[in-house]
């Protein structure tokens, strides 16, 4: 009886699976050749080509502009954080106040990161009301357009941020427009990729990569000294942690006469518990970066420590100024560089 039983659900469950593969086999021989091979619905000399299925119409589409994307692989790739950089700079209109003239803000504005290809776009569409699909196409000669346009308006804003006076350069200004300019050409390199892809390499020669720009930031770096000031320091134990996050990043520490100056207040206040006879301190520390050519403080930063305590004073402040020492070293330089990184030069 029991064999019978299990017979029964086996051939049930076999001509349900043979029914499903008829009706995918019904519903593939249905659709267009496209879905198969997107060349039968556009030439491949015109474009570049990609088919997507899914469950509802959007994810089909979304399906086929990624697969679209994954033909050029990883050369048009960008650093997330890069991307992100460049669009919000694009969106704020930082990237277009460096530009010189309308038409180059014009095609700036295009630029929309590599998360999609700028002129890709859904070709066709076809479902049979429970299996869709979608074709993502690019136009090689209105890409080729679009991505030489984009090309040459960010070569124009790389050449005006890039082009400083010598008398000016040993400034964080600086600095902050060759690590902008590294951003757009990165994204730069990304579009070039893309015509070299489509086989136009010619339009992509000459250009600098982002890491060009890097190395020369970071030579600027190092002529910039900053001088550290510390009020109530013991044995130049938060000096020396404080240069240490600037020498780590690139630049000098020291001299008397530096434009940009690091000036560190710290304050230790004894305190008194009834009944412990152990001694305790307080710290309370600000440091703040300064322009004093601008008179203007570019990034405060603040600790605070309640208490420390030991058998005597002395220890305690040991106590205190190495729970500080740790603090800042552990981040400090991360602090310093999310800073130099989110400076957006401003044109005058």
């Amino acid at each position: 009886m029991k064999k019978n039983k299990y017979s029964l659900i086996f051939l049930s469950l076999f001509f349900i699976l043979i029914f499903f593969i008829n009706g995918l086999a019904d519903a593939q021989s249905s659709a267009p050749d496209w879905t198969r091979d997107p060349y039968r619905r556009f030439e491949r000399q015109t474009y570049i080509a990609a088919a997507g299925m899914g469950n509802s119409r959007q994810a089909a589409e979304r399906d086929a502009l990624a697969k679209l994307v994954a033909i050029f692989g990883q050369s048009i790739q960008v650093d997330e954080r890069i991307s992100t950089s460049y669009q919000e700079a694009v969106n704020s209109g930082s990237v277009a106040v460096w530009s010189e003239n309308t038409a180059v803000e014009n095609t700036i504005t295009t630029s929309t990161g590599m998360d999609s290809l700028v002129g890709a776009e859904i070709g066709d569409r076809w479902d049979n009301g429970r299996d869709f699909y979608a074709i993502a196409i690019l136009n090689k000669l209105n890409a080729i357009s679009s991505y030489s346009q984009m090309i040459r308006a960010n070569t124009v804003v790389i050449n005006n941020l890039v082009n400083i006076p010598a008398a000016e350069k040993n400034t964080l200004e600086s600095y902050a427009r060759f690590q902008f300019a590294a951003i757009i050409a990165d994204i730069t390199i990304s579009y070039a990729n893309v015509l070299n892809f489509i086989g136009m390499p010619d339009r992509a020669h000459g250009l600098r990569t982002g890491n060009d720009f890097r190395l020369e930031a970071q030579e600027i770096a190092r002529s910039i000294p900053v001088s550290i000031r510390v009020r109530n320091d013991k044995a130049q134990r938060i000096e020396n942690v404080f240069a240490r996050s600037f020498t780590e990043i690139g630049f000098r520490s020291g001299g008397s006469n530096s434009r940009y100056v690091l000036d560190v207040n710290i304050i230790i206040t004894p305190l008194e518990f009834p009944r412990n006879p152990n001694k305790f301190v307080r710290m309370e520390l600000t440091a703040n970066l300064t322009d004093t050519n601008q008179g203007v403080v570019l990034l405060p930063y603040s600790y605070i420590n309640n208490r420390e305590g030991h058998a005597t004073l002395e220890e305690a402040e040991n106590r205190i100024f190495s729970a500080a020492e740790q603090k800042i070293r552990s981040e400090y330089t991360g602090i310093l560089n999310e800073y130099l990184s989110s400076l957006i030069p401003q044109r005058r």
